[in-house]
């Protein structure tokens, strides 16, 4: 199943054809760019990698559904690179498999890499262990489980069998934790050398977070541009800023539709070869698992090539973007705007956003003329005044020409934005998950809100 992030979630067929080529021309050549561009990488040190265990259904016919992702715990020779023991995989909850995953990494003082799919995970990892590390410590401290965990009796016994009491590890992290978070990734983990996730895309901002407060002086690699029906790209330079990806030619056939002719009723298509640098285009795809000539709704932008094969950076996804009027606002184009309004919020730090066209709320919306409401989740201010609020609005009439005409014009009305409290986005994931088949693994926070109930649901959590 397709993650839904911008629209219904797809079924799609998964064969052993489509998984080898993602290993080999993916994993295995990212890994090799990685040990080259971060040799510490190569020693004996284990990884926290942050992954929950999908729930899987069957269909009529007894075949498994679910999101595309293995369990670490699947291969057993697997799980020796990671502090995270089996049982932990056999835990469906969400909260507690994450506490066990901050358990089991704070009691390896040696540990050499965090990993996660995405950065949002690796971002609430960093917010949990901040709320929960007094709870943690004690549990390194006298070798046991929290009684408050919801496990079942066979995982908490296989799982305190492998605990030990360390009070020299304890307070070691107290010391560090009473001292404040930020860069608290290098301070309990000194030997950290990397954090391997994909921070690209709507994942961007969670990124800079981590890089600005909890892991500050970490280096982070980005390592695929990957999508359910396939792999799409691989970055083979993971100390460059910016996230390229090189386009992988022979795990899926890739057609490519120009900007300028999304919209017609039958584009015309380009092959590899014929793209040019600095142009827009949208991916069509064919894979090994019977899609033909499918638009996974993904525009990428070529900036390069490397030998003859372009490299590209994902700009946005079609079904993410802002339109009450036609103007096509694209989540690059809007996040680029909202950066610049922060830096005229003094002490405002971004958490986490989303953004609601006005007709999905009706009436509830407050005015009559179209218009952006965007939901902003902020750390270091408690509001933000009419005029600063305004600053957003300004923003993106300077970076959008055809925005700016339309609110000249009166077309679409002033953007309303409004604080929400703090953890309202931690719920709305969870609230978005419960109604789609995505897991945690391949959850991106949706931020162009389409559905009425998660638009009321940000609504009654706004503050100001």
């Amino acid at each position: 199943m397709t993650s839904g992030t911008s629209g219904s979630s797809r079924m799609l067929l998964s064969t052993k054809d489509t998984n080898t080529e993602f290993f080999l021309q993916g994993v295995t050549v990212c890994l090799d760019a990685m040990r080259q561009a971060f040799p510490a990488t190569d020693r004996l040190q284990k990884t926290l990698k942050l992954f929950y265990s999908p729930i899987f259904r069957q269909s009529e016919a007894g075949i498994p559904v679910g999101p595309n992702s293995s369990t670490p715990a699947s291969s057993k020779h697997m799980l020796h690179l990671y502090t995270t023991p089996a049982p932990v995989y056999e835990v469906l909850n969400e909260r507690d498999a994450l506490y066990l995953h901050l358990l089991f990494g704070l009691k390896d003082r040696y540990l050499g890499m965090l990993e996660s799919n995405f950065c949002s995970t690796v971002f609430y990892a960093f917010r949990a262990l901040q709320e929960h590390w007094k709870d943690l410590v004690v549990d390194v401290e006298v070798g046991m489980i929290n009684s408050n965990l919801n496990l079942k009796a066979d995982v908490r016994r296989s799982l305190e069998k492998l605990m030990k009491p360390d009070p020299e590890r304890a307070a070691e992290l107290t010391a560090q934790f009473e001292e404040g978070f930020e860069r608290i990734a290098l301070r309990i983990w000194p030997q950290l050398h990397l954090i391997l996730t994909v921070d690209s895309g709507s994942n961007q901002i969670y990124g800079e977070m981590l890089r600005q407060h909890y892991c500050k002086n970490v280096p982070f690699y980005s390592p695929f541009y990957a999508a359910t029906e396939g792999l799409i790209g691989v970055n083979l330079w993971p100390q460059q800023e910016s996230r390229q990806y090189l386009l992988c030619p022979r795990s899926m056939f890739c057609e490519f539709i120009p900007e300028k002719d999304l919209d017609s009723e039958q584009p015309k298509t380009l092959l590899m070869e014929q793209l040019q640098e600095g142009h827009n285009y949208e991916l069509l795809v064919t894979n090994a698992s019977g899609l033909f000539r499918y638009r996974i709704g993904d525009v990428v932008k070529v900036v390069g090539f490397h030998n003859q094969c372009p490299k590209v950076e994902f700009q946005y996804r079609r079904g993410q973007m802002l339109s009450v009027r036609g103007e096509k606002v694209s989540e690059s184009l809007f996040l680029g705007a909202l950066k610049k309004a922060l830096k005229q919020w003094p002490g405002a730090k971004l958490i986490d956003y989303s953004c609601v066209e006005s007709g999905i709320l009706g009436s509830a919306s407050g005015i009559a003329q179209p218009h952006y409401l965007v939901f902003v989740e902020l750390k270091g201010v408690r509001n933000l005044s009419e005029e600063q609020r305004y600053k957003l609005d300004h923003c993106l009439q300077e970076d959008s020409d055809i925005y700016r005409s339309f609110r000249i014009k009166g077309s679409i009305g002033p953007m309303r934005v409004q604080l929400v409290r703090d953890g309202t986005f931690q719920e709305l994931k969870d609230r978005m998950m419960a109604f789609s088949s995505t897991s945690s693994n391949t959850f991106k926070m949706q931020r162009v809100i389409r559905r009425r109930e998660f638009a009321d649901f940000l609504l009654q959590r706004a503050f100001s």
